[in-house]
Parts: C-alpha cells; sequence; structure tokens
C-alpha cells in the first residue's frame, strides 16, 4: 500500500479541496500519512492570493522537492490556487514537480499521485478561466483533517465580485453554487459521523442558490440544516456586506443550533476607499446595516477583515477607518496589509501607499481593536455560556480548551478551561455550561460547573 503526505495551505475552502483529494486517493487504496518523510507521494495545496501566502506555497513545494531527492518520496504534486495563477512558470522552473493540477482539476488526483502517468502534459484551463464547472458532491470520497466533531461544509465555489484586489475570479472561475439536497445529506452524514458543528463555507455565502434561481436560500438552507439530528452549531462565514438580508438575519435569530454569529469582511470604511475596491458603501451605510445584525440578532458576535495601505488610501482614510471600528466595536477583527497582487484591477492603481506607513497603520488599528476586545471579554467575566469542548489546550497541557459560539476554530480567541467539578470527564465535541473567570484580549478562561 502506497503512502501519501498532504501540506494543505490557505483557507477552510482550499481545506476542503484537499480532503476531497485525500479521500479520493484513500478509496483508490493509498494510505494517508502524517508523517511526510514516510510518504510515497508527497501533495502540496497550494495558495496563491497574496504575497505571504505565495511565497509559503513556494517553500512548501521546494521542501517537497528536497525529501523528494532525499528520502522515500518518488512522486511530488503540487495543486490549487498557486497553479492556477503560474502554472507555466511553475512547471519550467520545477521540473523535479511531477504533476500539477489546478482547483478545477480536484479529480485528477489519482492520475497526477500514478507513477505511469505523465501527469506533466494535464491540460490546464486558461488563466482567468471563467468555465470551470467542478464541485464535489454529498457522496464525494472525502477524508477529514478537522477535529472529529467539527467540519467545513463547501456550499458554493468561484465568485463573480468585481474587488480590484482579489485574485479569487481568476483562480477559482464563476460563483456556482452546489444543490440543497447535496448540502443537506452531507450534512446529516457528517453528523451520523459524530460531527457536531458544521462551518458552511464559500467566497461569497450570502449569494448561496443565486445562480439557481433561489431566493433567500441561505436562509432556508440554515432553517434546513437546523433540523438535522445530532447537529448542534451550524457556523456561516465569509458573508458579503450587501446580500445581509433581513430574511437571513431571521433565520439565524430564530434557528436554535445557528450560532450567533456572523463573519463578514468589510475591508475598509471610507467612501473613497471602498470605491477603489469597487465594493461601494461608505461609513455611515455599513454603521447602519451593524446596528441592523445587532437588533435583528441580539447579541450576536460580529466578526470582520480590514486591509490597510490600499492604493490611494490617505490619511484621513485611515482615520475614518478608525473612528468606524471604534464605533462599530466588532467583537473580531482580523486587519491585513495591502498585497500588491499582479493580475488584479488594483496593481495598476496610483497611489501606492508605502510599506513602513501601511504597517503602522496595521499596528495602529490592531491596537485599538484589541483595547475594544479586551473590555468586551472582561465583561464576560462573572457569566456562564454554551462552550464546545475541544480537549488539551494547544498553550499548555495543564490546561483545557473550548469555543464559544462567538470564537470560529482556528481564527478567533478561545476559552481555556483551568477547572471542573471533581471525577468529571469531559468529552470532545460536547456542549458545556462554562462560567468565565479571567479575560484577556483574545482568550478568556473559565470553569465547567
Amino acid at each position: 500500500m502506497k503512502k501519501v503526505g498532504f501540506v494543505s495551505l490557505g483557507c477552510p475552502k482550499n481545506l476542503v479541496d484537499s480532503e476531497v483529494m485525500m479521500g479520493q486517493l484513500k478509496n483508490a487504496g493509498y494510505e494517508i500519512t502524517a508523517n511526510e518523510t514516510d510518504a510515497d507521494v508527497l501533495v502540496v495545496n497550494t495558495c496563491g492570493f497574496i504575497e505571504s501566502a505565495k511565497q509559503e506555497s513556494v517553500e512548501a513545494i521546494l521542501d517537497a522537492t528536497r525529501q523528494k531527492g532525499q528520502g522515500k518520496a518518488k512522486r511530488v504534486v503540487v495543486a490549487g490556487c498557486l497553479v492556477e495563477r503560474y502554472r507555466d512558470d511553475l512547471m519550467k522552473e520545477l521540473p523535479e514537480v511531477d504533476a500539477f493540477i489546478g482547483t478545477n482539476q480536484i479529480n485528477d488526483i489519482l492520475k497526477a499521485a500514478n507513477e505511469e502517468f505523465d501527469a506533466r502534459e494535464f491540460s490546464l484551463s486558461p488563466i482567468g478561466n471563467k468555465s470551470a464547472t467542478y464541485l464535489y458532491d454529498f457522496d464525494t470520497p472525502r477524508f477529514r483533517a478537522t477535529e472529529s466533531h467539527t467540519a467545513f461544509i463547501k456550499i458554493a465555489e468561484g465568485c463573480d465580485r468585481p474587488c480590484t484586489f482579489c485574485s479569487i475570479p481568476g483562480m477559482r472561475g464563476s460563483f456556482r453554487s452546489r444543490r440543497f439536497g447535496s448540502i443537506l445529506k452531507e450534512a446529516e452524514d457528517l453528523a451520523k459521523q459524530g460531527v457536531k458543528e458544521i462551518v458552511l463555507i464559500a467566497q461569497d455565502s450570502s449569494r448561496y442558490g443565486e445562480d439557481l434561481g433561489e431566493v433567500d436560500a441561505l436562509a432556508k438552507l440554515i432553517r434546513a440544516l437546523g433540523e438535522v439530528k445530532n447537529l448542534e452549531w451550524i457556523r456561516v462565514m465569509y458573508a458579503y456586506p450587501t446580500h445581509i438580508s433581513d430574511v437571513f438575519l431571521e433565520a439565524i435569530n430564530e434557528t436554535p443550533k445557528a450560532v450567533k454569529y456572523l463573519d463578514m469582511p468589510l475591508q475598509h470604511a471610507s467612501r473613497n476607499v471602498l470605491k477603489l475596491m469597487k465594493r461601494g458603501g461608505n461609513r455611515e451605510s455599513l454603521e447602519r446595516l451593524i446596528n441592523k445584525v445587532r437588533s435583528k440578532v441580539p447579541n450576536i458576535t460580529i466578526r470582520t477583515t480590514f486591509i490597510t495601505g490600499f492604493p490611494g488610501e490617505t490619511e484621513e482614510d485611515f482615520e475614518e477607518l478608525m473612528t468606524f471600528v471604534r464605533n462599530c466595536e466588532f467583537d473580531n477583527v482580523g486587519v491585513f496589509t495591502y498585497s500588491d497582487e499582479e493580475g488584479t484591477l488594483a496593481f495598476d492603481l496610483p497611489n501606492k501607499v508605502d510599506a513602513k506607513t501601511t504597517k503602522q497603520r496595521r499596528a495602529r488599528l490592531m491596537k485599538e481593536q484589541a483595547r475594544i476586545s479586551k473590555r468586551k471579554n472582561r465583561s464576560k467575566i462573572g457569566n456562564v455560556y454554551k462552550v464546545i469542548f475541544e480537549g488539551l489546550s494547544q498553550e499548555s497541557d495543564l490546561l483545557f480548551q473550548g469555543r464559544l459560539e462567538g470564537q470560529a476554530q482556528e481564527i478567533d480567541g478561545y476559552i481555556l478551561i483551568n477547572d471542573m467539578p471533581e471525577n468529571f470527564e469531559p468529552r470532545v465535541g460536547e456542549i458545556y455550561n462554562i462560567k468565565i473567570n479571567e479575560a484577556y484580549e483574545y482568550d478568556l478562561i473559565g470553569e465547567i460547573i
């Protein structure tokens, strides 16, 4: 039995692709190994979104080819977004890689891993291809790499948004939704496997079903998933602000299993910068949206992301963003420095912001958000919350950890658990009542009661 090792980089959407490829290989008789030095085949599923991600992907590819030269591996396969953006350059510069497969070629992984197949001859669709059709289905083999109690479900692929900073449409193709029944069946199957939390993902989750002629399809999906037996939590990631409808918010509020959490990347608040990003809106309209979300779903946790140093961002624009963050007091915020990516519309924009200013602005925004997060977390001290238990803490073997509804795995903070009833043995994936005793900028400390 041949062994295959995987390195999956980038976002959860990419991780699902890796899980599907691993599932197909496992069904074909391969053994999935976490020990890369023991693998006969090494697969690197790359990210090509921004410069830091591209650099990480290249380093992972070079590491895999070194292992091939020094160890047991006989074959290296490179997959994913970086292949879509730079396949010609990669094939030229990395002859030691045996196969390159794009995001629309997940089903070719068996050929790519086969030593007898000359996979360098794969025909790839043109860069910026809009005819991509690949979507996995409920019965597609899948080998999950997440914790046993949580799983991602990709509800759509691709994107049609014109955001000037983003290269995703060119790598993933046009927006296309999976069928309602396929998603529901996958969720039911995952629940039977012991999954307690499902996370719905897409490049633009809020548009789910639109291309199928459906109206408010995401809201209907949330309500239907709320009826799936043994599921406990349903989380939605990557919702676009212009598609946050009242019907969608009502579905979250009225579905007990839907966590009161909204991940909504806003990117900026200045009218000038949003216009340059081709996203539209302004600080006042976005503040009205945040107020509506909070009025429709009381106690909801809102997470967002911002970009500093976008071409044309003035000091006045940045100060408006700071004011917006102070006014809205988001629960969780991620801040990225602008990455100038060839092939995007922003690449050709004038008035670039220098790297030093871009980083300083990010640091100032993160400092402001840390102050907000610490105050909001301290307000939780003494209160009791439902928490999904995840076992030993990543920080210390002396602590356990879990997550509130308002904490998405690996991107938000954790609850660190330092006490529980005597002789109590908590089980991973179960939901317990936890009292918060201490609070910091991102993490909380509490006890199971």
